[in-house]
């Protein structure tokens, strides 16, 4: 029987025996989530920082397997499903890797650091026939399907536009401390991986990763990867025909490098986009996060607190005739009729807490089914492209066209050819052996 075969076969009560991978912010989330699933074994624990790893076999019941190396820990007959939660940089790479090990994979968003990498991961994840579910939880969300319904049944009409944005104020930010050696409970050259060699700075590391172009794409693919999760999802679309970004690192005072300041024009199929991003402007409250889709009957707001429609009134056009004495058809005898509105509204609450437990829950049951996840693999290749074709419309300084069939850049053989970017060794060739 093979490793594959072996990790297919469900445990006596139907058990599923997971193994977890980072135990940072959302690591820990998932820790907690699944342990509060009562079909889960808490199998194994992985992480390069020895304190982590400490607090993440505590959190999972103290009775996990501990490992510093995933590798290794893939190899455990006794973990059929993968829980990865490390920086961006890695989710391509141990997704891959525990596929072909014959694992099922719960992966964090963002799903990859270049566009490319997507490809690759569902290519594997097919080919072992691997259950891969993307942490886009607000799929999950029972809110956000109602208003999905409500919007793909035309209840505001033609989509229009959508607006999403990402707003908080951390100034002065995070601070330059200089480089210096690595922690000794840190194994830092497993942590780079793939990623370029650089001297240690406590800032490239636990969380602060994401400000780094060589692990992450700031927050474009931090959040805002979930806002074009659900603008995708709700309009049925692979992604954008173009994208044309402008802002920068403006503001905050420390070593960061990915934009503080953004905002990303989308063209879409028959509709339009925008997604801003403020660090160091809160902006007004009604604003500072989730998205707004405009149709041609109103308008809905939508975020994990709920949604709300908004109708947009339909008026006769006669009565934007302003009404003077003497005018044809008018005088003072000539009266207003009532405007209707074109669609119902409606107000409608939801659970961020909810929508964890939900996606976790359909995540295993897909392990048990084998049926494709709510957040599948493809799915989140494509909404994480599209914040990567925002991120490179900003490097390349210029508008970028995308065949989201074709997954190219029409146009621009050097935007092209960072749609891939190169694995250090030996992880080289690793990519080799799975692709």
């Amino acid at each position: 029987m093979t490793a594959a075969a072996y990790n297919r076969i469900l445990g006596a009560n139907d058990r599923v025996g997971v193994g977890f991978i980072g135990y940072g912010l959302i690591g820990a989330q998932h820790v907690f989530d699944f342990k509060n699933q009562k079909d889960v074994d808490m199998v194994a624990l992985c992480d390069v920082f020895q304190p982590r790893l400490e607090q993440g076999i505590a959190s999972a019941g103290g009775r996990a397997k501990p490992y510093r190396d995933f590798r290794k820990m893939i190899e455990d007959k006794d973990v059929q499903a993968v829980c990865v939660s490390t920086p961006d940089h890695w989710h391509a790479m141990m997704t891959m890797m525990s596929c072909a090990a014959g694992k099922d994979v719960y992966v964090e968003k963002p799903l990859t650091l270049f566009v490319k990498e997507g490809r690759w991961m569902t290519q594997v994840a097919r080919k072992h026939k691997s259950v891969v579910q993307a942490g886009t939880q607000q799929r999950s969300g029972k809110h956000y399907q109602q208003a999905r319904e409500l919007i793909r049944n035309g209840h505001l009409g033609k989509l229009l536009s959508v607006r999403m944005a990402s707003y908080r104020n951390i100034m002065p930010g995070f601070g330059s401390p200089p480089d210096s050696a690595s922690p000794n409970d840190f194994d830092y050259d497993m942590w780079l991986g793939p990623a370029p060699k650089r001297p240690y700075n406590k800032q490239r590391g636990i969380y602060h990763f994401r400000w780094f172009w060589d692990y992450s794409g700031g927050q474009m693919t931090n959040l805002g990867a979930h806002h074009i999760d659900i603008l995708q999802w709700f309009a049925g679309v692979k992604g954008p025909k173009s994208a044309s970004a402008s802002g920068g690192r403006l503001a905050l005072e420390d070593n960061g490098e990915t934009p503080d300041v953004f905002d990303v024009l989308y063209e879409y199929p028959g509709f339009t986009s925008i997604y801003s991003c403020r660090e160091a402007s809160q902006g007004r409250r009604d604003t500072g996060g989730g998205l707004e889709f405009f149709g041609t009957k109103g308008s809905m707001t939508v975020g994990r607190g709920g949604f709300e429609v908004f109708p947009d009134m339909k008026v006769d056009p006669e009565n934007l005739i302003p009404r003077f004495k003497g005018h044809p058809g008018g005088g003072p005898q000539a009266t207003q009729r009532k405007p209707e509105a074109w669609t119902q509204a409606m107000k409608v609450p939801g659970s961020s807490d909810e929508q964890f437990d939900l996606h976790v829950r359909n995540f295993l049951d897909c392990v048990k089914s084998r049926q494709r996840p709510i957040a599948d693999v493809e799915d989140c290749h494509q909404i994480t492209t599209a914040c990567h074709l925002g991120n490179l419309s900003l490097r390349t300084g210029r508008k970028l066209r995308w065949d989201a069939d074709k997954e190219e850049i029409t146009g621009d053989r050097e935007a092209s050819a960072i749609l891939e970017r190169p694995y250090r060794k030996p992880w080289d060739q690793v990519l080799r052996s799975l692709i």
